[in-house]
């Protein structure tokens, strides 16, 4: 008899629907789709850190499938208790997660620049001009849609997390202890709390294990074809660096930059608010390099431009050495706390496969939910109580609900509708 030998491919025990998924999302997007997708958002993701992290959700979950509900959700509660600013480290794990490392940089890189090339020519003009352009009734358009945008996102997340009354009752209390007490504290309260209770109730759970069914991590899909990419990135920065010498570079104050935000950056928890008093403390009373008003200035330009507040680091940066400055201070405030997520998500793709963490995993998903809704109301509360405020927030959940009109054209929008109607 003849033996037909059938080339047949080999699959781990081991293997883990996540690791499939991960693969099928390499196929979907390039390294240059993702670097141009988040730079789009990054152009306009103005409302905070919760904003931001729900335009990234309806992007890589609703639109593109590049991960799963409960994937999103474990990546924004592991940046919630890890240093560094939350939005951008959700970032660079969506683009881990799509794309492995280089995928992080593309997205990281993406999102954050906008906002540092809005932000160096805004310091230009306030170091040339010494005032900061107006701009208030265009930001009050921004505050109702970003709202609705946290809301879209909390809902579109409950939807898939929310299987029963413990899960509600876990979201509904998480929003309210933020509501009512909130701090960096009381989070990292509610994640710990939400996990032990989701370990005594679903323990066992033939749910915990079809949310959770995540194996040991491999090295992301992303690497079979990022050696491709590399070359032309380190183009990229060869031609950075070469023209670094006509941009006032100077190797010994730079350098001095990038260690000391990049310092900073590892040991800041709890969001860029949280973040203000150190910062100020070191780079106004330790090294002088911007005078007190100079500081609040360059958080009041940080909180004008999309994306994090922390891309005020760029405004120091330039005062202090001019552009290269502004890059150094800016890559040592994202690079290291960055670097830690993609770490800890290797580590948390290890452990997930446990009994134990699926169900602590599955009470911390409503939790994360609950909180975002709290965001949400957190933003609203800020906006006029009035008719248009009213007008700008129901078009904005008609045009992502009904027509499914994406984040980053509702933003724009706003803005013109307050500056034309306020």
């Amino acid at each position: 008899m003849n033996r037909i030998h059938c080339k047949t491919k080999t699959v781990s025990p081991e293997r883990s629907a996540e690791e499939e998924s991960r693969e099928g999302a390499s196929d979907k997007v390039s390294l240059g789709a993702l670097f141009l997708n988040f730079l789009k958002i990054g152009s306009t993701a103005f409302g905070g850190f919760m904003a931001l992290i729900s335009v990234v959700q309806d992007y890589a979950v609703e639109r593109k499938k590049l991960l799963r509900h409960e994937d999103m959700l474990d990546g924004v509660s592991l940046a919630t208790i890890l240093p560094g600013p939350i939005a951008v480290n959700v970032v660079a794990y969506v683009g881990y997660r799509a794309r492995g490392g280089m995928g992080a940089l593309a997205s990281a890189a993406g999102v954050i620049l906008p906002s540092f090339l809005l932000l160096v020519g805004l310091s230009f003009a306030y170091f040339r001009f010494g005032q900061i352009p107006e701009v208030g009734r265009f930001f009050l358009g921004f505050i109702p849609a970003v709202a609705a945008i946290i809301f879209v996102a909390a809902w579109n997340m409950g939807k898939k997390a929310i299987q029963g009354v413990p899960e509600a009752l876990i979201a509904v209390n998480a929003a309210g202890l933020l509501l009512g007490i909130g701090g960096f504290f009381i989070t990292l309260g509610i994640i710990a709390a939400s996990g032990l209770a989701g370990w005594l109730l679903f323990r066992g759970s033939d749910n915990a294990n079809a949310t959770g069914k995540v194996g040991p991590a491999r090295s992301p899909a992303g690497n079979r074809t990022g050696s491709r990419g590399r070359p032309r990135l380190y183009s990229i920065a060869a031609g950075a660096l070469s023209g670094a010498p006509f941009l006032g570079f100077n190797p010994e104050v730079t350098g001095q930059l990038l260690l000391t935000f990049g310092g900073m950056s590892v040991v800041l928890f709890g969001g860029g608010y949280v973040f203000i008093p150190m910062i100020q403390q070191i780079v106004v009373d330790g090294y002088g390099w911007v005078t007190r008003q100079e500081f609040i200035d360059a958080i009041a330009l940080g909180q004008v431009t999309p994306g994090p507040i922390l891309i005020s680091a760029a405004f120091i940066g330039y005062k202090t050495a001019g552009l290269a400055g502004a890059a150094a201070a800016t890559v040592g405030i994202f690079t290291p706390p960055a670097l830690v997520m993609i770490l800890c998500t290797r580590f948390v793709d290890r452990i997930k496969g446990s009994e134990a963490i699926k169900a602590g995993l599955r009470g911390i998903r409503p939790a994360v939910i609950g909180m975002i809704g709290a965001a949400g109301v957190t933003v609203a509360r800020t906006a006029p109580v009035n008719g248009i405020s009213f007008l700008i927030f129901g078009v904005a959940l008609l045009a992502l609900l009904r027509f499914k009109i994406e984040t980053a054209w509702i933003i724009p929008a706003a803005g013109i509708m307050g500056l034309l109607l306020y």
